[in-house]
């Protein structure tokens, strides 16, 4: 049986390119025991892959050159060789760019396509919900009345933390990147304010009419010079989860952003990064939580859907443009 893959071709240089990947037609080898073959339904594209594109150490193996690009995916299991799985099932895990591929059954998560539609266990339920379940809730740790700060506020993550925010009384300000985006946050999503970045010229004093009393919690998921203006703005006792620094990933040297730490000491505010895998024997936790609001319409979801196997470089891509509002999927 033969499948389409999409290797990546060369290591990016800064921005990646549509020229980092190669499309390549592959025989796929018979089934073993324990084996399913797949057929992708919905791929996803996330910021972390830009890591993944470099041969730096990180907390996750770079991806190979002259290897398959690799990504969460909802998949349908076409045939079976395990008793774990049958034809027909769909399934959630980390897959190939490829039209077809094959994985160990063991390695699948079955997931219930009745409680929500398939392609939100690639987001609201999957690992960006969950990203900001862990992240808001267990290192933000919001108290009704404060006030919580989200960059990035208009992607994956960004819109689950504002709406968990306000289910927790938090008065929610979010950074995004488009009037659109500004109107959809404070519309649709419960953002009691949000700040067009691109087109404010002083961050310091939007924030500060923005955060009257100060910025209690802020969920960073972008860096830079974004970050630097929140911090200014940071109370005393405040927390910082770092979760992103998207704006950063393409830099070709170090940044010589200001050093914001004697502001951190100062104010005794607790900063911490983390990766949502360090809260991986709790996900049950937060998929049955997520789905109880999801249910009771306290959570809302929107995703940026590309339709077509060969958009997948495109909709990655399109991630450092901010072309996506809510998850950047691609329907296969």
């Amino acid at each position: 049986m033969e499948a389409t893959q999409i290797v990546l071709a060369s290591r990016p240089k800064g921005t990646p390119t549509k020229d980092n990947f190669r499309f390549e037609n592959i025989a796929l080898p018979a089934l073993k025991e324990g084996e399913v073959l797949l057929e992708p339904v919905y791929a996803s594209v996330d910021p972390y892959m830009r890591g993944r594109m470099s041969d730096a150490k990180s907390y996750v193996p770079p991806f190979q050159v002259n290897a398959p690009m690799e990504g969460g995916a909802v998949a349908k299991v076409l045939e079976s060789k395990s008793e774990l799985l049958r034809a027909g099932d769909m399934v959630l895990g980390a897959l190939p760019w490829a039209t077809k591929s094959i994985a160990s059954a063991e390695k699948l998560q079955k997931i219930d396509a009745s409680l929500a539609p398939s392609s939100y266990y690639l987001g609201i339920l999957g690992m960006p919900g969950l990203t900001a379940y862990f992240g808001l809730l267990d290192i933000g740790k919001p108290k009704a009345g404060e006030t919580v700060v989200v960059s990035g506020a208009a992607g994956a993550v960004g819109l689950v933390v504002g709406q968990l925010a306000k289910i927790q009384g938090c008065r929610v300000v979010g950074l995004a990147g488009s009037e659109e985006k500004v109107a959809l946050l404070k519309a649709e999503f419960g953002y009691d304010e949000v700040i067009n970045y691109k087109t404010t010229k002083d961050l310091d004093t939007a924030l500060k009419a923005a955060c009257p009393s100060g910025v209690d919690v802020y969920f960073d998921n972008v860096g830079g010079e974004i970050t630097d203006a929140v911090i200014r703005n940071i109370n005393f006792h405040a927390r910082i989860v770092l979760c992103g620094q998207i704006a950063l990933y393409n830099e070709t040297a170090p940044s010589s952003g200001p050093r914001f730490l004697p502001m951190i000491l100062t104010r005794s505010a607790l900063i911490q990064g983390f990766i949502v895998s360090n809260y991986s024997e709790r996900f049950p936790e937060g998929i049955q939580q997520l789905v109880k609001w999801v249910k009771e319409g306290k959570l809302h979801y929107q995703e940026t859907i590309l339709e077509g196997f060969d958009r997948l470089p495109e909709a990655f891509l399109g991630l450092f443009s901010g072309e996506n509002k809510g998850k950047m999927l691609v329907k296969i």
